[in-house]
Protein backbone atom coordinates (compact mmCIF):
# COMPACT_ATOMS: atom_id res chain seq x y z
CA UNK A 1 0.00 0.00 0.00
CA UNK A 2 2.66 2.30 -0.83
CA UNK A 3 3.56 4.07 -4.17
CA UNK A 4 6.66 5.01 -6.36
CA UNK A 5 9.41 6.62 -3.97
CA UNK A 6 11.17 9.42 -4.22
CA UNK A 7 15.13 9.72 -3.31
CA UNK A 8 14.03 11.79 0.05
CA UNK A 9 11.51 8.57 0.75
CA UNK A 10 8.28 10.32 0.10
CA UNK A 11 6.28 9.47 -2.13
CA UNK A 12 6.71 10.97 -5.73
CA UNK A 13 3.31 12.30 -6.90
CA UNK A 14 2.17 11.31 -10.21
CA UNK A 15 3.45 13.70 -13.07
CA UNK A 16 0.08 15.51 -13.94
CA UNK A 17 -1.61 14.52 -10.58
CA UNK A 18 -4.06 17.48 -8.96
CA UNK A 19 -2.72 18.64 -5.84
CA UNK A 20 -4.72 17.03 -3.07
CA UNK A 21 -3.97 13.78 -4.33
CA UNK A 22 -0.04 15.07 -4.62
CA UNK A 23 -1.27 16.71 -0.84
CA UNK A 24 -2.23 13.21 0.33
CA UNK A 25 0.68 10.94 -1.07
CA UNK A 26 3.72 13.49 0.20
CA UNK A 27 1.96 13.40 3.93
CA UNK A 28 0.47 9.48 4.19
CA UNK A 29 4.59 8.71 2.89
CA UNK A 30 5.68 10.77 6.05
CA UNK A 31 3.13 9.26 8.24
CA UNK A 32 4.25 5.96 7.38
CA UNK A 33 7.72 6.60 8.12
CA UNK A 34 7.55 8.90 11.13
CA UNK A 35 3.97 9.10 12.48
CA UNK A 36 1.09 12.26 11.94
CA UNK A 37 2.51 14.13 15.15
CA UNK A 38 5.84 13.84 13.83
CA UNK A 39 5.35 15.82 10.68
CA UNK A 40 3.97 19.70 10.21
CA UNK A 41 1.97 21.41 7.61
CA UNK A 42 5.44 23.16 6.63
CA UNK A 43 7.26 19.97 5.55
CA UNK A 44 4.27 18.95 3.01
CA UNK A 45 4.55 22.29 1.43
CA UNK A 46 8.25 22.35 1.15
CA UNK A 47 8.02 18.71 -0.54
CA UNK A 48 5.72 20.06 -2.89
CA UNK A 49 7.01 23.56 -3.48
CA UNK A 50 3.85 25.00 -2.62
CA UNK A 51 2.80 27.58 -0.31
CA UNK A 52 0.95 26.58 3.22
CA UNK A 53 -1.89 28.92 2.29
CA UNK A 54 -2.62 26.49 -0.78
CA UNK A 55 -1.81 22.98 1.67
CA UNK A 56 -4.58 24.89 4.18
CA UNK A 57 -6.63 25.83 0.81
CA UNK A 58 -7.16 22.02 0.22
CA UNK A 59 -7.08 20.27 4.04
CA UNK A 60 -7.81 23.91 6.33
CA UNK A 61 -6.27 21.38 9.42
CA UNK A 62 -4.10 18.78 9.83
CA UNK A 63 -6.80 16.55 11.63
CA UNK A 64 -9.01 16.79 8.30
CA UNK A 65 -5.88 15.91 6.69
CA UNK A 66 -5.27 13.16 8.68
CA UNK A 67 -9.14 11.75 8.40
CA UNK A 68 -8.54 11.93 4.43
CA UNK A 69 -5.95 9.82 4.57
CA UNK A 70 -7.29 7.44 6.31
CA UNK A 71 -10.37 7.20 4.09
CA UNK A 72 -8.23 7.15 1.18
CA UNK A 73 -5.67 4.30 2.81
CA UNK A 74 -8.66 2.23 4.06
CA UNK A 75 -10.56 2.61 0.45
CA UNK A 76 -7.63 1.35 -1.36
CA UNK A 77 -6.81 -1.54 1.33
CA UNK A 78 -10.43 -2.58 0.34
CA UNK A 79 -9.42 -2.40 -3.19
CA UNK A 80 -6.73 -5.04 -2.37
CA UNK A 81 -8.42 -7.09 0.02
CA UNK A 82 -11.41 -7.12 -3.34
CA UNK A 83 -8.52 -8.14 -5.77
CA UNK A 84 -7.63 -11.19 -3.57
CA UNK A 85 -11.01 -12.20 -2.81
CA UNK A 86 -11.38 -12.37 -7.01
CA UNK A 87 -8.18 -13.61 -7.60
CA UNK A 88 -6.93 -16.39 -4.85
CA UNK A 89 -8.36 -19.76 -5.43
CA UNK A 90 -9.02 -20.38 -1.51
CA UNK A 91 -8.30 -18.92 2.33
CA UNK A 92 -4.26 -20.38 2.54
CA UNK A 93 -3.57 -18.46 -1.30
CA UNK A 94 -6.03 -15.19 0.52
CA UNK A 95 -3.89 -15.24 3.92
CA UNK A 96 -0.36 -15.26 1.87
CA UNK A 97 -1.70 -12.16 -0.59
CA UNK A 98 -2.88 -10.14 2.82
CA UNK A 99 0.84 -11.08 4.46
CA UNK A 100 2.21 -9.58 0.78
CA UNK A 101 0.50 -6.47 1.33
CA UNK A 102 2.09 -5.75 4.62
CA UNK A 103 5.47 -7.16 2.94
CA UNK A 104 5.13 -4.49 0.14
CA UNK A 105 4.73 -1.58 2.07
CA UNK A 106 7.89 -2.57 4.71
CA UNK A 107 9.67 -3.12 1.81
CA UNK A 108 9.14 0.68 0.25
CA UNK A 109 10.94 1.60 4.19
CA UNK A 110 7.26 2.75 5.36
CA UNK A 111 4.87 0.75 7.90
CA UNK A 112 1.15 0.25 7.66
CA UNK A 113 0.13 3.63 7.86
CA UNK A 114 -2.46 2.66 10.58
CA UNK A 115 -0.48 0.95 12.36
CA UNK A 116 1.53 3.68 12.59
CA UNK A 117 -1.36 6.07 13.76
CA UNK A 118 -2.23 2.99 16.33
CA UNK A 119 0.46 3.88 18.00
CA UNK A 120 -0.47 7.28 18.59
CA UNK A 121 -3.68 6.68 19.24
CA UNK A 122 -4.57 8.57 22.78
CA UNK A 123 -2.51 11.71 21.03
CA UNK A 124 -4.70 12.08 17.63
CA UNK A 125 -7.16 14.00 16.99
CA UNK A 126 -10.62 12.70 18.23
CA UNK A 127 -12.00 13.13 14.31
CA UNK A 128 -9.23 10.32 12.98
CA UNK A 129 -10.18 7.85 16.10
CA UNK A 130 -13.33 6.32 14.34
CA UNK A 131 -12.21 5.87 11.20
CA UNK A 132 -9.07 4.58 12.58
CA UNK A 133 -10.80 1.97 14.23
CA UNK A 134 -13.34 1.05 11.30
CA UNK A 135 -10.05 0.28 9.04
CA UNK A 136 -9.20 -2.59 12.02
CA UNK A 137 -12.21 -3.50 12.22
CA UNK A 138 -13.02 -4.33 8.38
CA UNK A 139 -9.44 -5.80 8.16
CA UNK A 140 -10.47 -8.38 11.21
CA UNK A 141 -13.97 -8.71 10.26
CA UNK A 142 -12.62 -9.96 6.04
CA UNK A 143 -10.00 -12.32 7.84
CA UNK A 144 -12.17 -13.87 10.42
CA UNK A 145 -14.48 -14.86 6.87
CA UNK A 146 -11.40 -16.34 5.23
CA UNK A 147 -10.39 -18.69 8.41
CA UNK A 148 -13.89 -19.58 8.60
CA UNK A 149 -13.82 -20.87 5.19
CA UNK A 150 -10.76 -22.22 5.73
CA UNK A 151 -12.01 -24.17 8.79
CA UNK A 152 -14.64 -25.03 7.04
CA UNK A 153 -13.10 -27.05 4.11
CA UNK A 154 -10.50 -28.32 6.43
CA UNK A 155 -7.45 -25.97 5.52
CA UNK A 156 -6.61 -24.92 8.62
CA UNK A 157 -7.51 -25.18 12.14
CA UNK A 158 -7.77 -22.84 15.19
CA UNK A 159 -9.53 -22.80 18.40
CA UNK A 160 -12.60 -20.57 19.44
CA UNK A 161 -14.08 -17.73 17.10
CA UNK A 162 -12.36 -17.23 14.00
CA UNK A 163 -12.66 -13.08 14.99
CA UNK A 164 -10.33 -14.08 17.70
CA UNK A 165 -7.98 -15.14 15.35
CA UNK A 166 -7.93 -12.38 13.40
CA UNK A 167 -7.03 -10.33 16.30
CA UNK A 168 -4.26 -12.32 16.75
CA UNK A 169 -3.02 -12.32 13.06
CA UNK A 170 -3.26 -8.49 12.99
CA UNK A 171 -1.48 -7.47 16.07
CA UNK A 172 1.29 -10.42 14.73
CA UNK A 173 1.43 -8.81 11.68
CA UNK A 174 2.00 -5.26 12.93
CA UNK A 175 4.27 -6.21 15.70
CA UNK A 176 5.84 -8.00 13.19
CA UNK A 177 6.37 -4.43 10.70
CA UNK A 178 7.49 -2.77 14.30
CA UNK A 179 10.15 -5.40 14.84
CA UNK A 180 11.97 -6.05 11.64
CA UNK A 181 12.15 -1.75 11.01
CA UNK A 182 14.52 -0.33 12.59
CA UNK A 183 16.66 -4.14 11.29
CA UNK A 184 16.06 -3.06 7.59
CA UNK A 185 15.41 -6.04 7.20
CA UNK A 186 11.99 -7.44 5.48
CA UNK A 187 13.01 -11.00 5.77
CA UNK A 188 12.61 -10.40 9.42
CA UNK A 189 9.13 -9.93 8.62
CA UNK A 190 8.76 -12.54 6.40
CA UNK A 191 9.44 -15.41 8.82
CA UNK A 192 7.81 -13.86 11.78
CA UNK A 193 4.16 -14.01 8.85
CA UNK A 194 5.43 -17.47 8.15
CA UNK A 195 5.44 -18.33 11.85
CA UNK A 196 1.89 -17.17 12.02
CA UNK A 197 0.63 -18.55 8.93
CA UNK A 198 1.95 -22.23 9.83
CA UNK A 199 0.28 -22.07 13.39
CA UNK A 200 -3.06 -22.39 11.64
CA UNK A 201 -1.58 -25.71 10.26
CA UNK A 202 -1.06 -24.50 6.55
CA UNK A 203 1.57 -24.93 4.63
CA UNK A 204 3.44 -21.30 4.97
Amino acid sequence: MGGTMSAKGSTAPSPGSDTPTRILDTAEALVQQRGFNSFSYGEVAGELGITRASLHYHYPGKAILGRSLIERYAERFGEELARIDAGEPGPAEKLRAYVALYSGVLSEGRMCLCGMLAAEFLTLPEELRDPLLRFFDDNEAWLAAVLEEGRSDGAMQFAGPAGETARMLIGGLEGAMLIARPYGDTERFRRAAAGLLSGLAMDA
